[in-house]
């Protein structure tokens, strides 16, 4: 079978490897579409890990299934979580399943860029979803990074009423933008790329600003003379944690969905005097997935406006820069040659 080696942004090479076995209690999927995540293109994350097959929003159809596996069949067209909790350990029984050691530490073999894909015995219980008819493959890529928005979602608390500065509108800000709008909240959103404005203008942002020349000042003209009551950082540069600092209001929170690889100085002294809490969101587990897929199923949530391309394994190079160089695009996925 055709693999992606990832060796860096630059440098992925096509490589043959034969098609994962499987033992009980797990399945072979064939790939047909897997999603390029934004931390996928992040240099300083992935390049210390290399070379590796990545590729973690994968949806495709089952091939075969092991011995002692229940209400699945040869056939059905899935999405499989990449990672999954244990549901066993302190932090899975205390609803932090996000937390669990498990959930960073397995995967399915040997990734999504890949023809097929053997998935554990754990991903199959926990993180094995039957897309329903009316989800493509393709839209199905979207549903972990929709799921992961949820999850960041619930650490902030969004509600009703209150208004939430994105920072940053590549995918990671806009399922944000739209999952806020659905709790009710006025959004505003900024970025430095006019396309990825009017995306988040559609989206259901109620104001759009240029990164490049954004102000607290300005930031309060369009929000009664307040600052933002949340703040979403889903932009890894230096800047947009430095904007998110100076947007945040008395009480209010900042997410931190995207970091830069330098670490954060925080003007502490401030924030212990406003009360200000800021607090970081990684991943989904199980229950932010299916929140997710329900979400695209139900039409609240329309992922094929995300998909802006769709390119074979064979020119996943290519998809990688579209992703790194971020200009016309937004959810790149990959597909089958």
């Amino acid at each position: 079978m055709k693999v992606a080696v990832y060796y860096s942004n630059a440098d992925i090479r096509i490589e043959d490897r034969p098609v994962p076995e499987i033992g009980a209690g797990e399945l072979l999927i064939a790939m047909k579409a897997c999603g390029i995540c934004g931390t996928d293109v992040m240099e300083w994350y992935r390049k210390p890990k290399a070379p590796r097959v990545l590729g973690h929003e994968m949806a495709g159809e089952i091939v075969q299934i092991g011995e002692g596996v229940s209400g699945l069949r040869v056939g059905d067209r899935v999405f499989v979580s990449h990672h999954v909790p244990c549901f066993n350990c302190r932090y899975c029984e205390t609803g932090r399943e996000s937390a669990c050691q498990t959930l960073h530490a397995g995967n399915y073999d040997p990734g999504g860029f890949a023809e097929f894909i053997r998935v554990p015995e754990l991903n199959v219980r926990h993180g094995t979803f039957t897309l329903p008819n009316n989800i493509s493959f393709e839209e199905a890529a979207m549903i972990e990074p929709l799921a992961c928005a949820v999850a960041g979602q619930k650490r902030l608390s969004v509600a009703e009423g209150q208004t939430v500065l994105i920072i940053g509108a590549g995918i990671s800000g806009l399922c944000h933008i739209r999952l806020s709008v659905l709790s009710g909240a006025k959004v505003i959103a900024s970025d430095i790329n006019p396309a990825r404005l009017e995306k988040a203008s559609g989206m259901g942002a109620a104001h759009v600003l240029d990164a490049a020349a954004f102000s607290a000042d300005r930031l309060k003209e369009l929000n009664g003379g307040r600052l933002a009551d949340a703040v979403i950082v889903c932009a890894g540069a230096e800047k947009a944690a430095a904007d998110a600092f100076e947007s945040v209001d008395k009480r209010g929170a900042i997410l931190f969905f995207a970091v830069p690889p330098r670490p954060l100085e925080l003007p502490s002294v401030r924030f212990w005097r406003e009360e200000i809490s800021v607090l970081f969101s990684y991943g989904a587990a199980a229950a932010e997935i299916k929140e997710a897929l329900d979400l695209i199923a139900g039409g609240r949530f329309a992922a094929r406006d995300m998909i802006s391309h769709v390119l074979p394994l064979s020119r996943i190079t290519e998809g990688f820069n579209l992703v790194a160089e971020a200009n016309d695009s937004l959810k790149v996925v990959v597909v089958p040659d």
